[in-house]
C-alpha cells in the first residue's frame, strides 16, 4: 500500500461508519482507546470505534511511516478532529497487516488524547 492510500484509509477510519470498522479492523486486533475499560480486543474493539462521533474534519500531524516487514505497515501520527459538536486531538499509532494482495486490515491502534489547548 503505499503512502497515499495509507493515509486515506487511516483518515476513512476517522470519518467512517460502524459498517466500515467491521470491514477493516481485523477480528484479532487489539486497541488502546480513551474510554474504560481502555484495551479492547476483537469484536470489543470494533464496538468501542463504533461509538466514537462520526467525525467530518480530520487534519494529521508527525506522519510517520514504518515498513518493518513485507506485508507489515506500521503508522504513528498526531490527529486533530472534528464535527459540528465537538473537537478530539490524540498522538497514535496503527498497524495495519496485509492479508493478500491489496487486501490490508488494521491488527492494532491506540490513542492517547492530547490535553485541550
Amino acid at each position: 500500500m503505499d503512502d497515499a492510500r495509507l493515509w486515506g484509509s487511516e483518515q476513512g477510519l476517522w470519518t467512517a461508519s460502524p459498517d466500515h470498522y467491521r470491514e477493516i479492523i481485523a477480528p484479532e486486533a487489539l486497541m488502546v482507546l480513551p474510554d474504560a475499560p481502555y484495551v479492547f480486543s476483537g469484536e470489543a474493539a470494533v464496538a468501542a470505534v463504533s461509538r466514537t462521533p462520526q467525525w467530518t474534519e480530520v487534519a494529521f500531524e508527525d506522519q510517520q511511516v514504518s515498513r518493518p516487514q513485507e506485508g507489515w505497515i506500521v503508522i504513528a501520527y498526531g490527529v486533530s478532529v472534528s464535527n459540528a459538536q465537538d473537537r478530539y486531538a490524540a498522538v497514535c499509532t496503527t498497524t495495519y497487516r496485509r492479508l493478500e494482495h491489496d487486501v490490508w486490515r488494521v491488527v492494532q491502534h491506540q490513542q492517547s488524547p492530547r490535553p485541550a489547548s
